[in-house]
Formats: C-alpha cells, sequence, structure tokens
C-alpha cells in the first residue's frame, strides 16, 4: 500500500504588516505569520513603506518597492529570517 500526498503550492493572495508581525493570507485558506524582525528592513521602514508591496511570481512571494525588500512564502513557511548585511 502506497501513501500518496499531493503537495500543493504556496501561493499568497494579500498581505498585513503590523508593528509585531507579517502575515501572509494563502488562496487555499491558510494563513502564515512571522515576526516583524524576521526582516530588518521592515522592521525600520515607515507604516506607509510597509503597505505598499507587491504580490510577485504569481503569489509565491511579496516585494516591497520602497525599501527593496523581497520575501517568499516559503520562506516564511520554513522560517527564514532575513539576515543583516555585514559591515
Amino acid at each position: 500500500m502506497s501513501t500518496a500526498v499531493k503537495l500543493q503550492e504556496i501561493k499568497i493572495k494579500d498581505v498585513n504588516v503590523t508593528d509585531d508581525t507579517i502575515t501572509a493570507y494563502l488562496f487555499d485558506g491558510r494563513t502564515i505569520s512571522v515576526p516583524l524582525a524576521w526582516s530588518w528592513r521592515l522592521s525600520e521602514a515607515t507604516p506607509e513603506q510597509r503597505a505598499h508591496y507587491e504580490i510577485i511570481g504569481d503569489g509565491q512571494g511579496i516585494h516591497w518597492p520602497d525599501i527593496d525588500e523581497d520575501i517568499s512564502a516559503e520562506g516564511m513557511l520554513y522560517g527564514t529570517p532575513a539576515p543583516r548585511p555585514k559591515k
């Protein structure tokens, strides 16, 4: 007997960024939320910059053009914080 699991592609439908969290709402009804501190660029951005985003790659990620930040749905799901550049 074999067990088959159909993997569903992770696609972002909408996003909300607060002072504490980045929340992605997926097309399949799930919600992914990670601490805002995972993105140092978003942590340092203004509320207006945080609110100005684009969903990219057919829902595979989010781009904030004002601060040049990208976060993927997979990165949020699997827990990959953005590293700060080394000086």
